[in-house]
Protein backbone atom coordinates (compact mmCIF):
# COMPACT_ATOMS: atom_id res chain seq x y z
CA UNK A 1 0.00 0.00 0.00
CA UNK A 2 1.31 3.34 -0.79
CA UNK A 3 2.30 5.66 1.88
CA UNK A 4 0.53 8.60 2.68
CA UNK A 5 -1.31 10.64 0.10
CA UNK A 6 -0.99 14.08 1.32
CA UNK A 7 2.21 16.02 0.65
CA UNK A 8 3.04 18.12 4.23
CA UNK A 9 -0.26 20.49 4.60
CA UNK A 10 -0.09 22.89 6.62
CA UNK A 11 -1.43 22.10 10.14
CA UNK A 12 -4.05 25.03 9.79
CA UNK A 13 -5.65 26.54 6.41
CA UNK A 14 -6.25 29.83 5.52
CA UNK A 15 -8.06 32.37 7.93
CA UNK A 16 -8.50 30.34 10.77
CA UNK A 17 -9.90 26.95 8.82
CA UNK A 18 -9.77 23.86 10.42
CA UNK A 19 -6.81 21.78 11.38
CA UNK A 20 -5.96 20.17 7.76
CA UNK A 21 -4.02 17.49 9.43
CA UNK A 22 -6.83 15.30 10.65
CA UNK A 23 -7.56 15.36 6.67
CA UNK A 24 -4.02 13.78 6.88
CA UNK A 25 -4.39 11.24 9.65
CA UNK A 26 -8.16 9.98 8.06
CA UNK A 27 -6.20 9.35 4.62
CA UNK A 28 -3.59 7.66 6.54
CA UNK A 29 -6.54 5.73 8.44
CA UNK A 30 -7.97 4.67 5.03
CA UNK A 31 -4.59 3.75 3.32
CA UNK A 32 -3.39 1.25 6.12
CA UNK A 33 -5.97 0.02 8.27
CA UNK A 34 -8.53 -0.01 5.54
CA UNK A 35 -6.71 -0.94 2.57
CA UNK A 36 -8.18 1.37 0.33
CA UNK A 37 -6.82 1.65 -2.99
CA UNK A 38 -4.64 5.20 -3.53
CA UNK A 39 -7.43 6.03 -6.60
CA UNK A 40 -9.71 5.85 -3.54
CA UNK A 41 -7.23 7.82 -1.11
CA UNK A 42 -6.70 10.85 -4.23
CA UNK A 43 -10.57 11.00 -4.18
CA UNK A 44 -11.13 11.58 -0.91
CA UNK A 45 -8.08 13.62 -0.35
CA UNK A 46 -9.36 15.99 -3.24
CA UNK A 47 -12.87 16.28 -1.95
CA UNK A 48 -12.43 16.85 1.83
CA UNK A 49 -9.41 19.83 0.90
CA UNK A 50 -12.21 21.60 -1.39
CA UNK A 51 -14.47 20.93 1.78
CA UNK A 52 -11.24 22.81 4.33
CA UNK A 53 -10.96 25.35 1.61
CA UNK A 54 -14.50 26.52 1.61
CA UNK A 55 -15.29 26.74 5.29
CA UNK A 56 -11.69 28.44 5.43
CA UNK A 57 -14.39 31.56 3.91
CA UNK A 58 -16.72 30.96 6.17
CA UNK A 59 -14.65 31.36 9.28
CA UNK A 60 -14.95 28.30 11.00
CA UNK A 61 -12.07 27.86 13.09
CA UNK A 62 -12.63 23.47 13.96
CA UNK A 63 -14.10 20.25 12.32
CA UNK A 64 -16.59 20.42 15.78
CA UNK A 65 -18.36 23.75 14.46
CA UNK A 66 -19.66 22.15 10.98
CA UNK A 67 -23.16 21.70 11.54
CA UNK A 68 -26.16 21.32 9.36
CA UNK A 69 -26.60 24.61 8.35
CA UNK A 70 -22.55 25.12 7.56
CA UNK A 71 -23.48 21.74 5.42
CA UNK A 72 -26.16 22.52 3.77
CA UNK A 73 -24.28 25.87 2.50
CA UNK A 74 -21.87 24.03 1.24
CA UNK A 75 -24.28 21.81 -0.88
CA UNK A 76 -25.91 25.05 -2.47
CA UNK A 77 -22.15 26.09 -2.76
CA UNK A 78 -20.81 22.60 -4.71
CA UNK A 79 -24.56 23.26 -6.85
CA UNK A 80 -24.29 26.27 -7.89
CA UNK A 81 -20.76 25.53 -8.96
CA UNK A 82 -22.33 23.30 -11.45
CA UNK A 83 -22.08 19.73 -10.15
CA UNK A 84 -24.53 17.47 -10.36
CA UNK A 85 -26.43 15.75 -7.64
CA UNK A 86 -24.21 12.57 -7.97
CA UNK A 87 -20.79 14.31 -7.42
CA UNK A 88 -22.34 16.39 -4.55
CA UNK A 89 -23.48 12.67 -2.90
CA UNK A 90 -19.59 11.98 -3.24
CA UNK A 91 -18.67 14.91 -1.29
CA UNK A 92 -21.34 14.12 1.26
CA UNK A 93 -20.08 10.36 1.44
CA UNK A 94 -16.27 11.41 1.82
CA UNK A 95 -17.29 14.11 4.83
CA UNK A 96 -19.46 11.33 6.45
CA UNK A 97 -16.78 9.16 6.47
CA UNK A 98 -14.15 11.85 7.73
CA UNK A 99 -16.28 12.62 10.72
CA UNK A 100 -17.16 8.73 11.73
CA UNK A 101 -13.21 8.71 11.71
CA UNK A 102 -13.11 12.10 13.96
CA UNK A 103 -15.92 10.38 16.28
CA UNK A 104 -13.95 7.70 16.28
CA UNK A 105 -10.57 9.81 17.32
CA UNK A 106 -12.85 11.72 20.08
CA UNK A 107 -12.63 15.24 18.31
CA UNK A 108 -16.48 15.63 17.77
CA UNK A 109 -19.46 14.60 19.28
CA UNK A 110 -21.42 14.10 16.35
CA UNK A 111 -21.63 13.37 12.55
CA UNK A 112 -23.45 16.67 10.99
CA UNK A 113 -23.28 14.69 7.54
CA UNK A 114 -25.68 11.91 8.51
CA UNK A 115 -28.93 13.53 7.36
CA UNK A 116 -27.97 15.87 4.08
CA UNK A 117 -28.81 14.47 1.16
CA UNK A 118 -27.43 15.53 -2.50
CA UNK A 119 -30.20 17.62 -4.87
CA UNK A 120 -31.79 14.93 -6.90
CA UNK A 121 -30.54 14.51 -10.49
CA UNK A 122 -31.54 12.78 -13.61
CA UNK A 123 -31.25 9.01 -13.38
CA UNK A 124 -30.07 6.75 -15.73
CA UNK A 125 -30.16 2.79 -15.43
CA UNK A 126 -30.07 1.54 -11.79
CA UNK A 127 -26.57 2.67 -10.92
CA UNK A 128 -23.48 0.08 -10.08
CA UNK A 129 -21.34 0.32 -6.48
CA UNK A 130 -18.07 0.95 -6.97
CA UNK A 131 -15.74 -2.19 -5.83
CA UNK A 132 -13.77 -0.35 -3.24
CA UNK A 133 -16.86 1.16 -1.40
CA UNK A 134 -18.03 -2.48 -1.41
CA UNK A 135 -14.98 -3.87 0.01
CA UNK A 136 -15.29 -1.45 2.75
CA UNK A 137 -18.66 -1.73 3.18
CA UNK A 138 -18.49 -5.83 3.36
CA UNK A 139 -15.46 -5.59 5.42
CA UNK A 140 -16.59 -3.70 8.72
CA UNK A 141 -15.82 -5.39 12.06
CA UNK A 142 -19.22 -6.58 13.58
CA UNK A 143 -19.69 -8.35 17.00
CA UNK A 144 -23.54 -7.70 17.54
CA UNK A 145 -25.91 -10.72 16.25
CA UNK A 146 -28.53 -8.06 14.22
CA UNK A 147 -24.97 -6.67 12.83
CA UNK A 148 -23.68 -10.67 11.87
CA UNK A 149 -26.34 -11.11 10.15
CA UNK A 150 -26.77 -8.38 8.08
CA UNK A 151 -23.49 -8.42 6.91
CA UNK A 152 -23.96 -12.53 6.14
CA UNK A 153 -27.42 -10.95 4.24
CA UNK A 154 -25.42 -8.43 2.79
CA UNK A 155 -22.70 -10.99 1.38
CA UNK A 156 -25.00 -13.36 0.09
CA UNK A 157 -26.67 -10.79 -2.16
CA UNK A 158 -22.98 -9.61 -3.88
CA UNK A 159 -21.62 -12.75 -3.98
CA UNK A 160 -24.91 -14.59 -5.80
CA UNK A 161 -26.85 -12.16 -7.45
CA UNK A 162 -30.15 -12.89 -5.34
CA UNK A 163 -33.29 -11.18 -5.89
CA UNK A 164 -34.89 -9.56 -2.43
CA UNK A 165 -37.36 -12.18 -2.49
CA UNK A 166 -35.19 -15.22 -3.31
CA UNK A 167 -33.02 -13.85 -0.45
CA UNK A 168 -35.89 -14.34 2.35
CA UNK A 169 -37.18 -17.09 1.31
CA UNK A 170 -33.67 -19.29 1.86
CA UNK A 171 -34.31 -21.97 4.00
CA UNK A 172 -31.25 -23.29 6.73
CA UNK A 173 -31.80 -26.51 4.36
CA UNK A 174 -31.05 -24.45 0.96
CA UNK A 175 -27.38 -23.60 1.90
CA UNK A 176 -24.36 -25.79 1.85
CA UNK A 177 -21.75 -23.77 2.79
CA UNK A 178 -19.00 -26.68 2.85
CA UNK A 179 -19.97 -27.32 -0.50
CA UNK A 180 -20.21 -23.30 -1.69
CA UNK A 181 -23.51 -23.93 -2.87
CA UNK A 182 -27.51 -22.18 -2.42
CA UNK A 183 -30.27 -23.20 -3.86
CA UNK A 184 -33.00 -20.60 -4.96
CA UNK A 185 -36.52 -20.36 -5.72
CA UNK A 186 -36.91 -17.66 -8.61
CA UNK A 187 -39.54 -15.94 -11.03
CA UNK A 188 -42.34 -18.42 -11.80
CA UNK A 189 -41.17 -20.71 -9.47
CA UNK A 190 -38.09 -22.26 -11.08
CA UNK A 191 -35.07 -23.46 -8.90
CA UNK A 192 -31.27 -22.69 -9.89
CA UNK A 193 -28.32 -23.53 -7.47
CA UNK A 194 -25.74 -20.66 -7.66
CA UNK A 195 -22.54 -20.47 -6.23
CA UNK A 196 -21.54 -18.76 -2.74
CA UNK A 197 -18.42 -16.99 -2.88
CA UNK A 198 -15.85 -17.32 -0.09
CA UNK A 199 -16.68 -14.05 1.94
CA UNK A 200 -20.20 -14.87 1.51
CA UNK A 201 -19.65 -18.97 2.76
CA UNK A 202 -17.55 -17.30 6.06
CA UNK A 203 -20.25 -14.61 6.94
CA UNK A 204 -22.92 -17.33 6.96
CA UNK A 205 -21.32 -19.40 8.83
CA UNK A 206 -20.21 -16.55 11.65
CA UNK A 207 -24.35 -16.15 11.21
CA UNK A 208 -25.05 -19.71 11.91
CA UNK A 209 -23.03 -19.33 15.06
CA UNK A 210 -25.25 -16.51 16.80
CA UNK A 211 -28.50 -17.69 15.15
CA UNK A 212 -29.90 -19.66 17.35
CA UNK A 213 -29.72 -16.47 19.94
CA UNK A 214 -32.58 -14.83 17.58
CA UNK A 215 -34.62 -17.80 15.66
CA UNK A 216 -37.40 -19.20 16.95
CA UNK A 217 -37.61 -23.06 17.62
CA UNK A 218 -38.28 -24.93 14.62
CA UNK A 219 -38.02 -21.67 12.44
CA UNK A 220 -36.68 -22.69 9.46
CA UNK A 221 -35.25 -19.48 7.49
CA UNK A 222 -31.71 -19.18 7.03
CA UNK A 223 -32.25 -14.79 8.09
CA UNK A 224 -34.54 -14.47 10.95
CA UNK A 225 -35.85 -10.96 12.45
CA UNK A 226 -35.19 -9.94 15.99
CA UNK A 227 -38.36 -11.49 16.51
CA UNK A 228 -37.42 -14.70 15.85
CA UNK A 229 -39.00 -14.98 12.45
CA UNK A 230 -38.55 -14.97 8.87
CA UNK A 231 -36.76 -11.50 7.63
CA UNK A 232 -39.03 -9.70 5.72
CA UNK A 233 -37.99 -7.95 2.71
CA UNK A 234 -38.75 -4.16 4.20
CA UNK A 235 -36.60 -5.40 7.11
CA UNK A 236 -33.45 -5.95 4.36
CA UNK A 237 -34.20 -2.75 2.86
CA UNK A 238 -34.02 -0.84 5.64
CA UNK A 239 -31.21 -2.63 7.49
CA UNK A 240 -28.71 -2.13 3.75
CA UNK A 241 -30.17 1.64 3.62
CA UNK A 242 -28.83 2.01 7.63
CA UNK A 243 -25.71 0.17 6.84
CA UNK A 244 -24.65 2.64 4.45
CA UNK A 245 -25.51 5.43 6.03
CA UNK A 246 -23.37 5.08 9.15
CA UNK A 247 -20.44 3.44 6.71
CA UNK A 248 -20.98 6.33 4.72
CA UNK A 249 -21.47 5.15 0.79
CA UNK A 250 -21.74 7.20 -1.77
CA UNK A 251 -25.45 6.42 -2.47
CA UNK A 252 -28.52 4.71 -1.37
CA UNK A 253 -28.15 1.57 -0.82
CA UNK A 254 -30.54 -0.87 -1.44
CA UNK A 255 -31.16 -4.60 -2.48
CA UNK A 256 -31.23 -4.79 -6.12
CA UNK A 257 -28.12 -2.25 -6.18
CA UNK A 258 -25.81 -5.49 -5.32
CA UNK A 259 -27.78 -7.45 -7.51
CA UNK A 260 -27.05 -5.09 -10.23
CA UNK A 261 -22.82 -4.86 -8.94
CA UNK A 262 -22.74 -8.64 -8.75
CA UNK A 263 -23.81 -8.63 -12.58
CA UNK A 264 -22.20 -5.75 -13.81
CA UNK A 265 -18.83 -6.57 -11.75
CA UNK A 266 -19.04 -10.51 -12.99
CA UNK A 267 -19.68 -9.43 -16.85
CA UNK A 268 -16.96 -6.74 -16.70
CA UNK A 269 -14.13 -9.42 -15.45
CA UNK A 270 -15.22 -12.36 -17.50
CA UNK A 271 -17.32 -10.73 -20.47
CA UNK A 272 -19.63 -14.21 -20.36
CA UNK A 273 -23.32 -12.51 -21.04
CA UNK A 274 -24.49 -16.26 -21.20
CA UNK A 275 -23.00 -17.32 -17.57
CA UNK A 276 -24.37 -13.93 -16.06
CA UNK A 277 -27.85 -14.57 -18.00
CA UNK A 278 -28.03 -18.05 -15.90
CA UNK A 279 -27.06 -16.61 -12.42
CA UNK A 280 -29.47 -14.06 -12.60
CA UNK A 281 -32.03 -16.13 -13.33
CA UNK A 282 -33.24 -14.14 -16.44
CA UNK A 283 -35.06 -16.54 -19.16
CA UNK A 284 -34.61 -13.42 -22.03
CA UNK A 285 -30.88 -12.65 -22.36
CA UNK A 286 -32.37 -9.23 -23.52
CA UNK A 287 -33.24 -8.92 -19.41
CA UNK A 288 -29.73 -9.57 -19.09
CA UNK A 289 -28.31 -6.80 -21.60
CA UNK A 290 -30.19 -4.16 -20.23
CA UNK A 291 -29.56 -5.30 -16.42
CA UNK A 292 -25.53 -4.89 -17.32
CA UNK A 293 -25.53 -1.90 -19.23
CA UNK A 294 -25.13 -3.79 -22.47
CA UNK A 295 -26.01 -2.07 -25.70
CA UNK A 296 -27.16 -3.34 -28.89
CA UNK A 297 -24.30 -2.38 -30.61
CA UNK A 298 -22.24 -4.38 -28.20
CA UNK A 299 -24.26 -7.47 -28.54
CA UNK A 300 -24.28 -7.04 -32.14
CA UNK A 301 -20.63 -7.18 -32.65
CA UNK A 302 -20.62 -10.60 -30.29
CA UNK A 303 -23.05 -12.07 -32.48
CA UNK A 304 -20.88 -10.87 -35.85
CA UNK A 305 -17.58 -12.57 -34.24
CA UNK A 306 -19.11 -15.48 -32.44
CA UNK A 307 -22.04 -16.68 -34.83
CA UNK A 308 -21.30 -19.31 -37.38
CA UNK A 309 -23.31 -17.90 -39.93
CA UNK A 310 -22.70 -14.68 -38.65
CA UNK A 311 -19.09 -14.62 -39.69
CA UNK A 312 -17.96 -13.03 -42.78
CA UNK A 313 -15.51 -15.19 -44.72
CA UNK A 314 -12.19 -13.45 -45.61
CA UNK A 315 -12.43 -11.16 -48.51
CA UNK A 316 -15.55 -10.79 -48.45
CA UNK A 317 -16.81 -6.63 -48.47
CA UNK A 318 -19.42 -4.80 -46.89
CA UNK A 319 -20.78 -4.13 -50.41
CA UNK A 320 -20.64 -7.52 -51.88
CA UNK A 321 -22.12 -8.49 -49.33
CA UNK A 322 -25.06 -6.56 -49.90
CA UNK A 323 -24.95 -6.14 -53.66
CA UNK A 324 -27.97 -8.44 -54.31
CA UNK A 325 -30.32 -6.63 -52.06
CA UNK A 326 -32.73 -4.68 -53.71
Amino acid sequence: MAGPVLTNPPADGPEGGPPVLWVDGFIDHLAAERRQSPHTCRNYQRDLLRFHQFLATQSCHGWAEVDHTRLRRYVAFLSEAGLAGRSIARHLSAIRRFYHYLLREKQVADNPALDIRAPKSGRRLPGVADVDQLAHLLNRTVDEPLDIRDRAVFELIYSSGLRLAELVGVDLTHVDTGAGEIRVLGKGNKARVLPIGRKARLAIQDWLKVRASLAAEGEPALFVSQRGSRLSPRSVQARLGRWGLINGADQRLYPHLLRHSFASHLLESSGDLRAVQELLGHADISTTQIYTHLDFQHLARVYDQSHPRARRRHGESQAGSSSGES
